[in-house]
C-alpha cells in the first residue's frame, strides 16, 4: 500500500486555510444539498445558485426527453422468417 505524504499540493497555500470556517455548509449538506466550485467562466454565465439549478434541471429534462430517441424501438425489429 502506498504511504500518504503529509504534504500539501503546490497549488495550495497554508495561508488560504486560515480564513476557512469549520462547518460552514453543514446545515446545507445535512439537508442533502451539495456545494460545487465553478470555474470562473461558468460562474460568470450562471451568477446565482438559482441560475445554476435552472440550467441543470433543464438539462436533465432534455436528457429524459431525448433518451432512446436514436435507439431502435422494439416494433421496428423484424423477425427473420424461418428458412
Amino acid at each position: 500500500m502506498k504511504k500518504v505524504k503529509d504534504e500539501m499540493r503546490a497549488e495550495y497555500k497554508r495561508s488560504d486555510f486560515t480564513k476557512l470556517d469549520r462547518g460552514k455548509f453543514y446545515k446545507e449538506a445535512a439537508k442533502g444539498t451539495a456545494v460545487a466550485v465553478l470555474e470562473p467562466a461558468v460562474a460568470k454565465a450562471f451568477p446565482t445558485s438559482e441560475a445554476v439549478n435552472e440550467a441543470l434541471l433543464g438539462l436533465l429534462t432534455l436528457a429524459k426527453k431525448t433518451t432512446g430517441v436514436t435507439g431502435r424501438s422494439a416494433r421496428t425489429i423484424r423477425r427473420r422468417a424461418a428458412d
